[in-house]
């Protein structure tokens, strides 16, 4: 059990929140459409391999990075570089995760491009940990990854694309991007001191924090787009109101000289944020 504990620990499981309501609700608008089937094992086929998929990318991030992370005050305590889990462990695990999100890609048979796509998109997964070393805009490639999984929870349900799926995709971009900018923040000096790319360590944090904030009214436009284009009801549009006021809260938490409240501003805010987008979107579907 202790050993199940660290490996939770390890990828940040409880963080699987930013990003698996985001692939359920583009699930549900698909489920909505007229010509569409519902059926039990692609709900299961998403959630497995939204959780699998983000593991095998967390923990090749956490083996990749375990010099950088035993070098920084921060992170020193993580798993691999505190001796609590063996790198060899960890690659084990890694390598399991990512062989079980491509087997879980035929729950969705007969669609065939769940699977044809499942090995590329883990590669683009698993490269995020590595934007850091040749690009100060790894947050967006970070973004990006995540953005990903409403597009494929819509491929899955609907095997095909749609504008839809797309606009969600958008929401998150901006929004991952900018709390990841926030979030970088921390190690600003560190990353410049092992010559590490961050929009932070780039541009300092006062820019930084300007980015980010451009990015997350990129993240209210692109709800707007989502409301319009899907079809959606007030409850969704009060929601977007609701949501515009948290990310200003979110941004009242960080200053240039001061940046304790980062963690609150990380997870606490911004999971109300994905976990309300979902209920919200739900609600409105089910019930208006």
């Amino acid at each position: 059990m202790s050993s199940v504990r660290h490996f939770l620990e390890l990828i940040r499981f409880s963080h699987t929140i930013f990003a698996l309501p985001f692939a359920l609700l583009a699930a549900v608008i698909a489920w909505s459409q007229p010509d569409s089937l519902f059926r039990w094992r692609d709900l299961v086929g998403i959630l497995v391999c939204m959780v699998t998929a983000r593991s095998a990318a967390m923990a090749f991030n956490r083996l990749v990075d375990r010099k950088i992370d035993a070098g920084n005050p921060r992170t020193a305590k993580r798993h691999i570089p505190a001796g609590l889990l063996s790198v060899k462990a960890v690659w084990i695990f890694t390598v399991g995760m990512s062989i079980v999100f491509v087997a879980s890609t035929t729950l969705f048979f007969p669609k065939q491009w769940p699977l044809r796509l499942s090995v590329p998109v883990l590669l683009f997964l698993l490269g995020y940990s590595l934007s850091k070393r040749f690009t100060s805009f790894c947050h967006y490639w970070l973004s990006t990854a995540l953005m990903l999984s409403p597009i494929a929870a819509w491929i899955a349900v609907r095997d095909e694309f749609s504008v839809i799926p797309a606009a969600l995709a958008g929401v998150i971009f901006f929004w991952v991007g900018g709390f990841d900018i926030l979030y970088a923040c921390q190690d600003a000096d560190f990353d410049r001191s092992q010559k590490l790319n961050s929009i932070p360590a780039k541009y300092g944090i006062r820019s930084a924090l300007r980015i980010a904030f451009v990015s997350h009214l990129l993240t209210i436009a692109m709800l707007l787009v989502l409301w319009k284009i899907a079809g959606l009801g007030w409850i969704f549009l009060a929601g977007i109101i609701l949501i515009s006021l948290l990310l200003l809260y979110e941004h009242s938490l960080v200053r240039p000289d001061d940046l304790t409240r980062v963690n609150i501003a990380f997870f606490n805010v911004n999971a109300i944020i994905s976990f309300g987008i979902l209920v919200l979107g739900c609600i409105d579907l089910w019930i208006l």
